[in-house]
């Protein structure tokens, strides 16, 4: 323990971010500086509330005040930083998302059931029962980060894509990875690197619709001024469903012809503030197309009060057309989007049934096959890169032919 006297500061920290939008936000966060007084090294400890910042700072001065705080990077465990990790997230995301952070983040901290078939697992998360011929592995929750090696985090992820897939170890990785990083750079603590050569969780493609079909279900959502610009409305925007159905007519604007996205909805009906990421927060271009179903749209869509308030409300009750539905203008769950209004108008255009998501991929890989800039097409989907758009959402939209094609011109005499 170190003789000086030991001073702790709170200090407002603000910083500006310029989106690609051109907005400016503005994170603020609350940091503690102090000496460590076993180590005689400077700490710096983050907080989104002041009001959480004041708490540690005053547990902090009692504790050292009794002689008892002796800050030990020693003991800070992979559960301690994935704890802190998810801590850091909290307000940063959408509910559902921090949701399927803290269900990933049980694959790091463990235990999970090895051995077991999917029931068997459903099972055990339901009872805490281990099955017969099943058992209980340990993951890395209680290993020393500093005494964490590589061949510990190699060893823990073939584990886990034998036991519960690729695809969830892959995840479980990301999320070990930003917990490391936090913690390095908060608790000075030096992690191991991630190891290479990681199997990879398969690169499975969503079930997109060909122009040609997205050309039907447009003509059948064009000739149903009720239902149709549900339908259409993700095909000419590449909105996630999410953010869709969160949209209110004053994001919609029809004098630059944009729509503002700010916010999503979650699966109950919720609306956050946040978007599933800070590229997510941006405006998209209304086409030409797009524009004539809206405008006729807000003239008979659902009130609120009288005034047109959510782009796409539940209905109400059914009145003779053209008469406003009676009731309507509330909120509009996913699920009853899905059956009520996605399927029966895919059914009616003779089309293979898709997600409403896909109609996102289609957007984003038609848009690619037109040759926009990927940089632009990343802008407009709210991507953080362009390389998530290249990686996961880009897919083949036109036959082998016009790859033929294009090689002829390209060396043409």
């Amino acid at each position: 323990m170190s003789s000086k006297p030991f001073n702790i500061s709170l200090t407002k920290r603000d910083r500006k971010r310029k989106l690609r939008s051109g907005e400016v936000v503005v994170n603020t966060r609350w940091v503690l500086n102090f000496v460590d007084p076993k180590t005689n090294g400077r700490v710096q400890l983050f907080f989104e509330r002041q009001k959480e910042a004041i708490a540690k700072r005053n547990e902090i001065q009692a504790a050292v005040e009794a002689r008892a705080y002796m800050p030990d990077r020693e003991a800070i465990t992979v559960a301690d930083a994935v704890a802190r990790w998810l801590d850091g997230r909290r307000g940063d995301v959408k509910g559902r998302t921090l949701f399927g952070y803290e269900q990933g983040a049980r694959y790091v901290t463990g235990p999970i059931l090895v051995g077991a078939t999917p029931a068997q697992r459903r099972a055990h998360t339901e009872t805490g029962l281990v099955p017969k011929g099943a058992s209980l592995a340990p993951m890395l929750g209680k290993v020393k980060v500093n005494h964490l090696s590589t061949a510990e985090i190699r060893s823990w992820h073939k584990l886990l894509a034998r036991e519960v897939g690729p695809s969830s170890a892959a995840r479980a990785k990301k999320y070990l990875a930003g917990a490391l990083a936090l913690a390095a750079e908060d608790l000075g603590i030096r992690p191991p690197n991630m190891p290479t050569r990681l199997k990879a969780a398969p690169c499975l493609r969503k079930a997109i619709l060909t122009p040609a079909q997205i050309s039907a279900v447009l003509a059948v959502a064009e000739a149903d001024p009720e239902r149709g610009i549900y339908v259409a409305f993700p095909f000419l925007a590449g909105t996630r469903p999410s953010e869709m159905l969160a949209l209110l007519w004053e994001d919609v604007d029809l004098e630059r012809n944009v729509i503002r996205i700010r916010r999503m909805q979650e699966m109950d009906g919720r609306q956050s503030e946040v978007t599933k990421t800070d590229a997510g927060r941006r405006d998209v271009p209304i086409s030409a197309r797009l524009r004539a179903l809206l405008v006729a749209w807000r003239e008979t869509c659902p009130r609120r009060e009288g005034d047109p308030h959510r782009v796409f409300p539940g209905l109400g009750a059914r009145q003779a057309w053209p008469l406003p539905r009676i009731g309507g203008g509330g909120i509009l769950l996913y699920a009853n989007f899905r059956t009520r209004m996605w399927a029966p108008l895919l059914k009616r255009a003779g089309v293979p049934y898709v997600t409403p998501h896909s109609a996102r991929h289609a957007f984003i890989s038609i848009l690619q096959a037109q040759g926009i800039e990927v940089g632009l097409v990343a802008k407009i989907a709210g991507h953080k890169s362009p390389a998530v758009t290249l990686s996961h959402y880009t897919q083949a939209v036109r036959g082998g032919e016009v790859a033929s094609l294009a090689i002829d011109r390209a060396f043409a005499a």
